[in-house]
């Protein structure tokens, strides 16, 4: 049996992985949770087909919203995962 967690993630027919990627990100991120969850998560997005511009784009947005404190450290985690 899958958790609630694997159930949500199975509905690909209601959300793309990769926009369910972003959202969770953004989620993480404007909650200020910047540790290996995030990282963990933009990882994810990259697999699901989330660009490195769309990445940086997206961060950038919510930094407006979220702050900038929280969306340097989430551009620091997609340097990691996407590199230069």
């Amino acid at each position: 049996m899958m958790c609630c967690s694997g159930r949500v993630w199975s509905r690909e027919a209601q959300l793309s992985p990769r926009d369910r990627s972003l959202i969770t990100v953004a989620a993480l991120m404007a909650s200020g949770v910047l540790d290996t969850s995030l990282l963990h998560h933009i990882q994810r997005a990259k697999e699901n087909g989330v660009t490195q511009l769309e990445m940086t784009e997206a961060l950038t947005q919510l930094a407006f919203y979220a702050g900038w404190p929280k969306a340097w450290a989430a551009l620091r985690f997609a340097k990691q995962v996407y590199g230069d």
